[in-house]
């Protein structure tokens, strides 16, 4: 078996067209004004028309509204909602009935204690997502190129399938995928030339470097 591949922050059509080319499983479109990969719900529309029934299309979104998720949902239609925020497992159990969609839930990871609560989402949300925990300083809760200690992973199962990100590039995702193995992985900042700039090369790149890792387990089961 092959690890899954989810894109994230796709804000414009060559970088949709790039995740579709090098088929990826998951295309992410940001909801975060402080993000350089934030996209309008206009622009959002578009993108997810493009990648529509061509991969799974997921909106990220950060501690949102009742009124945000029902905005969201019923203008771009998505697959899958990912909260990158602090909502509780009560909060996510609560939007995913609202919306009435699958949930991807991300948690920030910087230290064993981290991984503590993880198993309280799993009856929340249906993707768990470990994500490098953003400093005191950051704006923003992911999409920063930095890793944790994936070692802190190995040898770790969720009864959920569960996906890896931070700091995920062609160079590394490979190594990540052996250590931690999970069944999908994140790339964001880590396929871009410049913030909010996806790299057509790198996309591929990844994809395949993911791909192509040695994978005989599945550490999780939905």
């Amino acid at each position: 078996m092959t690890v899954a591949v989810k894109i994230c922050g796709l804000n414009s059509r060559e970088a949709a067209e790039a995740a579709l080319a090098a088929r990826a499983d998951f295309g992410g479109l940001v909801f975060f004004p402080k993000s350089p990969r934030h996209v309008s719900l206009e622009a959002a529309r578009s993108l997810a028309s493009l990648l529509r029934g061509k991969t799974r299309v997921v909106v990220l979104v950060v501690d949102p509204t009742d009124e945000d998720v029902a905005q969201i949902t019923a203008a771009v239609k998505p697959d899958l909602l990912q909260l990158h925020g602090n909502e509780s497992p009560a909060r996510v159990a609560a939007i995913a009935a609202l919306a009435k969609l699958p949930v991807i839930k991300a948690l920030p990871v910087a230290e064993a204690s981290d991984l503590a609560g993880a198993h309280a989402y799993e009856d929340a949300a249906d993707y768990l997502l470990f994500d490098a925990k953003a400093n005191a300083l950051a704006t923003r809760p992911g999409g920063l190129g930095t890793a944790f200690d994936w070692q802190l992973l190995s040898g770790r199962s969720f009864r959920r399938h569960w996906g890896l990100a931070g700091g995920l590039a062609p160079d590394n995702v490979a190594r990540a995928i052996r250590i931690a193995r999970p069944t999908f992985v994140d790339a964001s900042s880590g396929v871009e030339e410049a913030p909010g700039k996806k790299s057509a090369e790198k996309i591929a790149a990844f994809v395949a470097a993911a791909r192509g890792a040695p994978y005989t387990d599945v550490a999780g089961a939905a």
